[in-house]
Formats: C-alpha cells, structure tokens, sequence
C-alpha cells in the first residue's frame, strides 16, 4: 500500500520566534490520522522560560502570561514530545511536518538544551518524514506564488481549520501530503525511505540554486540545504 493510503502522523510547533538555534517552544501536536483508524491526538502548551514576543504571539495566541500559568514545564513537556514522537517512528509512520527543518531543528535544540536526548540519537534511520513544502516545490518548481502552508492549502484546496494553531497546522499538512500522493502516481509508488532520501536530495538542490539566484543579485546569503533538519553545532542550543 503506498505510504499516503497508510497511518499519517503530523508534527507541529508554535513557537516564540523563527530563529532554530535561540526560541522555543511554545505550543506542539503530533497527530495520527488515515489508515483506517480514527484519529488520535497529542498537544502540549509549554511554558519555555523566556517572555513570549507579542509579534509571536500575536500569530499563535499564547501570550507570556498565559504560559506560565497554564503551561508545562519546559523540559518536561519537550522529553514528552520526544517520547511520542519516538513511540510513533518506531511504529514505522511516516512524520508529516511542513518546512522540517524548522520544527524538528528547533525541537532538537529544545532537547540539548534541557537534557533530553534528541529523537534522531534514538530513532536514527528510522525516521522517515514527508515535507510538503520540499515535494511541491519538486513537483511544480515554476509556479508563481509563496509556499506556506496557507498558500498550499489554498493551492490544493484543503481546509486549514484555524492556521497557527500547531494542531490545524498538522492536519493540514498530513492532508497536503495525501493530496500530493493521490495527484503524483510516481510520489505514490515510491516506498516512504526512498521518498525520505530525494526529499533530502531536493532540498539540497533547491538550496544551492536559490543560493547562486541570491548571489547573482549581489547578496552573499548562505542557504542551508540540510534536510530534514540542520545538524547541531558542537555543545547543542543555547
């Protein structure tokens, strides 16, 4: 049976920011969807230490004092999300996570910084992730128009029941990921490590275009091609 037909899991987080190596995690869920099986869901509302930006907040609606007050301690809440994640990929589910390398870098860093040991040290090859964002840019690389994952539910025609709210956001993007199954018979034929390996190779590609179009136009930025997340510099997150 191919991999989109099968047990779906989506991963997302809200967070205080979009730097992987410095914020954290505010809000997560990771929930099981397709195969025949009801749907089972997980979220966490974390309180990570640090005052939550408005700007952040304003996008996911979790302010600083709501956190603290309701929310979990952090490195309990983030060995939690590890755990669950780990039950899941062991299971042999695919993880749906839109633009991976930001949810499961930033998680990673999340892990080194309080202790945990991170999901790819435990599951290591196991782990296979399906990333919307890298097989639409492969399948319809001259399309005009943004990526997010609002712009790619609109494209493909899939409900986004309340954007920015970690658990609508991985819905969405396990129904993406189907969509994209059901519209490419060869995304469908690949098994999901095959899948997992040339999501990994388009990345790098499309990395390294975008870096040579930017310095075409006199911009010297560096565009990391890591896939599905950035390996962690020595010592692991601030």
């Amino acid at each position: 049976m191919s991999w989109h037909l099968g047990r779906l899991c989506g991963f997302d987080l809200e967070t205080t920011g979009v730097d992987v190596e410095q914020d954290r995690i505010v809000t997560a869920c990771i929930v099981e969807v397709g195969g025949n099986t009801p749907p089972i869901a997980a979220k966490w509302l974390i309180n990570p230490g640090v005052d939550i930006p408005e700007a952040a907040a304003a996008v996911h609606g979790i302010t600083t004092e709501k956190a603290k007050t309701e929310g979990q301690d952090a490195a309990e809440g983030v060995e939690e999300i590890v755990a669950a994640l780990t039950q899941v990929v062991l299971a042999g589910t695919p993880i749906v996570i839109m633009n991976a390398p930001y949810d499961l870098t930033l998680l990673d860093r999340e892990a080194r910084r309080h202790g945990v040991q991170p999901l790819t040290d435990v599951v290591g090859d196991e782990l296979h992730v399906v990333d919307p964002r890298v097989i639409d840019k492969h399948v319809d690389t001259y399309r005009a128009g943004k990526r997010t994952l609002t712009h790619l539910c609109a494209h493909y025609g899939v409900k986004l029941d309340g954007a920015h709210s970690a658990d609508a956001d991985a819905i969405a993007a396990c129904r993406i990921a189907w969509r994209l199954g059901n519209m490419h018979p060869r995304l469908a034929e690949m098994p999901v490590w095959e899948l997992h390996k040339a999501q990994a190779a388009w990345h790098a590609e499309w990395a390294a275009d975008f870096q040579q179009h930017l310095r075409s136009k006199g911009k010297p930025d560096v565009i990391d091609g890591s896939w599905p997340l950035r390996p962690a510099a020595t010592g692991g997150g601030a």
